[in-house]
């Protein structure tokens, strides 16, 4: 005697079952982009997809299902962390004085250098090497050169060499040259930005 499979049954079977791939598949997919975020965290600038499988638990082969080479990888992460790191350089405009809001800016830049300098230097390290890496960058440039001349309008009426030489004091290269390299505390990392913009601005 044949048992007979009721055809709803099935389907709800059917549908289970790709509804738990897909969830294994997106955890999969998540814990790769935490663990590539980890071990920036941890100072590895540049980790290989082997280190970021074996870090997420996952297989390699697992790691090019999900990511056809570094790039792709690249931009998922950048989606997940785009709005987080986007906020932290959205002053909105107040009407105060030029002094005030040259040390305003300093300030909300300096903070989100400080919160985001693994991330940043971790591009820097392989910039060379991505398209992804450098289209997203210079997107980023292109947002941070427009907030700065929308807070700081003065800087329309500059000499071109006084203006691109702001964007560039106003930089994240700038600023790890002056904690890093010149070994500077924040505050008078702060103070040395704050000098040279208004220097050019003024």
């Amino acid at each position: 005697m044949q048992l007979q499979t009721h055809p709803d049954k099935t389907r709800e079977a059917d549908l289970e079952i790709v509804d738990g791939r897909r969830q294994r598949s997106e955890r999969s997919r998540a814990a790769i982009i935490t663990a590539t975020l980890n071990l920036l965290e941890d100072g590895d600038f540049a980790p290989t997809a082997k280190k970021i499988a074996e870090e997420a638990g996952v297989g390699l082969r697992s790691f090019f299902r999900h990511f056809e080479d570094m790039d792709a990888l690249f931009e998922a992460v950048d989606q997940h962390i785009r709005h987080h790191y986007e906020t932290l350089f959205d002053r909105p405009y107040r009407d105060d004085c030029l002094e005030t809001r040259i040390a305003d800016i300093v300030t909300d830049r300096s903070e989100a250098y400080e919160r985001l300098k693994k991330m940043m230097l971790s591009t820097q390290a392989q910039l060379w090497r991505s398209q992804t890496l450098q289209k997203n960058y210079a997107r980023n440039q292109k947002n941070l050169r427009n907030h700065l001349e929308k807070w700081v309008p003065e800087l329309k009426a500059v000499p071109t060499a006084n203006r691109e030489s702001v964007h560039a004091a106003a930089s994240f290269e700038m600023w790890h040259r002056l904690r890093h390299h010149q070994k500077l505390n924040i505050t008078d990392a702060r103070a040395s930005v704050i000098a040279m913009l208004t220097g050019l601005i003024v």
